[in-house]
């Protein structure tokens, strides 16, 4: 209980009695078991302590409970800056009505806090710290201008120390069996996808079929940063095909692009571009006539 209460000093979570202390000691083991994963992957890519990365995410979100990381999926109470060009969502901060980012679920948000501190030029300094020094990184944030809260670092580090979010610094991503889980497949191409649900993404996919994140993303022709698929959208789970032998040519309706015909065929982005004779970065016109083989 005494760790317990020095975390309700970290993150404001209101709670009488040791019942709703209880409710609320559940709340960071779930989001622990929840995003670990995804922190453990932005350490190995990124080179950020994965306890940074999770005791951010608690404070910041105030374990996933308060508005931003809600409404907009925020995990990090990251704001606009000029050079967001995604959606916003206004909320009181240090001024009324601030602009902060906006996700269309949480791994985006966990994504672009390891983006934003990567790309920020007063943050360059701690990627020089050894990823286990994880007091280091705390008190480098404050440092840096992360946080206004005069006592960001101490907060970080009563997390990770009570918590013991430090484990997850020597960890790699788990590969610990899936539920099993038959996807859709499309026998006359042997291919394999699924068909996206709500709340899905690469990340969650991956997960759930156990195969590797870089794969998944190679599979779809998507860059990690890419946006995540809608529901209804198919996601690949193995190679997709150079062509499609046998199908006839497809006509480009409106709204379409050839990232979405390579997916709804089966074909690898590139070999559609080649099959037509067209440019990498050129985009298709509506009634053009594409052929598949």
């Amino acid at each position: 209980m005494k760790k317990l209460a020095s975390l309700f000093l970290a993150v404001a979570i209101p709670f009488c009695g040791s019942t709703a202390a209880e409710k609320n000691q559940d709340l960071y083991a779930d989001y622990i078991d929840t995003y670990s994963d995804i922190a453990i992957r932005e350490m190995v890519d990124y080179g950020i302590p994965a306890s940074i990365t999770l005791a951010q995410g608690i404070l910041e979100s105030g374990v996933g409970k308060s508005r931003l990381a809600v409404e907009a999926n925020n995990h990090f109470g990251i704001k606009c800056h000029n050079d967001w060009t995604g959606e916003t969502i206004t909320h009181d901060d240090d001024r009324r009505r601030e602009c902060f980012r906006k996700y269309d679920n949480a791994e985006e948000s966990f994504i672009d806090h390891s983006q934003f501190l990567k790309s920020k030029a007063r943050y360059s300094f701690l990627f020089e710290l050894d990823r286990r020094d994880y007091k280091g990184w705390a008190k480098g944030l404050k440092q840096a201008g992360y946080a206004t809260d005069k006592n960001y670092a101490d907060r970080l580090v009563t997390l990770i120390e009570d918590l013991e979010l430090y484990r997850f610094d020597d960890m790699a991503p788990s590969t610990e069996p899936a539920p099993k889980a038959e996807p859709i497949r499309i026998e006359e191409k042997n291919l394999k996808f699924v068909i996206v649900q709500k709340g899905e993404s690469y990340f969650t996919i991956a997960k759930k079929y156990r195969i590797p994140f870089n794969l998944i993303y190679s599979y779809n022709d998507v860059e990690k940063t890419a946006r995540q698929p809608k529901p209804g959208d198919k996601v690949y789970l193995r190679p997709k095909n150079t062509s499609c032998k046998g199908c006839p040519p497809h006509t480009v309706k409106e709204g379409e692009s050839m990232f979405s015909i390579s997916q709804e065929y089966g074909i690898k982005i590139h070999s559609l571009y080649d099959l037509n004779s067209m440019s990498y970065d050129s985009t298709p016109y509506v009634g053009q006539v594409l052929m598949l083989y």
